[in-house]
């Protein structure tokens, strides 16, 4: 994958930012990059071609412009009664909250994320949001529920009246708030948004890919799962992690105090 920038629907671009690290723009800012069909079709295949990318380790996400990273799904479309055009079979919603994906990914929240925009992020693994994003599922203000993970994901994240009070009211979640509550893990200027992002993914990129990746699969199933359960998938990921090049190469290095040279192998 080329540092080039690849524009892979008319509303969604992919490039390859630094070693290991994707960055995919969605790239409606007329519509506050609201979610329409060439959102939908753009995501689902950046995740098919960072999932299929060996030099691929993590991924962020953001939106076009420094006014919304995602307003969620376009109200147009869905008042023609199209809803079908904002989601594809494999992925679900914005063609990405239900498609399956081993990598990590971070969002980088550069202003309002609302309704499907917050489902959008919370499908991601890491939320790293500027000083004026905001968050909510107004959903029930238009008549609607938030049907593309919004929630249970929103639930899982945060305390669990304050989930349903977002929910029923529709209410707004300012970045700062929603980091005091665990949903954000770094809130920064819009100026220094990407900057943080990027060295949020090149330090998880500086790990062994594998180990990240069996880490990531475990610790997504812990809601999932009872004890035993996630016992036997833990012994599971070692197993892979075990067999794998960059098991020998870790200590080595350490032994040898120098960096470690992953191979993803």
């Amino acid at each position: 994958m080329s540092h080039a920038i690849m524009q892979l629907s008319r509303s969604v671009t992919l490039q390859h930012v630094a070693p290991h690290v994707a960055w995919v723009t969605m790239d409606r800012p007329e519509a506050r990059n609201a979610v329409d069909s060439e959102i939908a079709e753009g995501l689902e295949q950046a995740v098919a071609l960072t999932e299929a990318h060996p030099d691929v380790w993590c991924t962020v996400l953001t939106g076009a412009g420094e006014q919304a990273f995602c307003a969620g799904a376009d109200l147009k479309i869905i008042a023609a009664g199209e809803v079908a055009r904002l989601s594809t079979q494999r992925g679900g919603f914005a063609g990405f909250v239900r498609q399956p994906r081993r990598k990590p990914w971070i969002a980088a929240v550069n202003g309002f994320a609302l309704a499907g925009g917050t489902e959008i992020a919370l499908a991601c693994d890491m939320i790293v949001a500027a000083d004026h994003a905001t968050f909510g599922l107004p959903e029930v203000q238009r008549g609607l529920v938030a049907a593309g993970g919004g929630l249970y994901r929103l639930t899982r994240a945060i305390p669990h009246a304050l989930a349903i009070e977002l929910i029923l009211t529709g209410a707004h979640l300012p970045a700062l708030h929603a980091k005091e509550i665990g949903l954000v893990n770094h809130v920064v200027p819009m100026a220094e948004l990407h900057a943080h992002a990027l060295a949020l993914a090149q330090r998880i990129c500086a790990n062994a890919p594998i180990a990240v990746r069996e880490s990531l699969a475990v610790a997504r199933a812990a809601f999932d799962h009872d004890e035993q359960t996630l016992q036997h998938l833990s012994a599971d990921a070692m197993a892979i992690v075990v067999n794998s090049n960059d098991y020998k190469e870790g200590p080595r290095a350490f032994l040898e105090k120098r960096a470690p040279r992953w191979s993803g192998t």
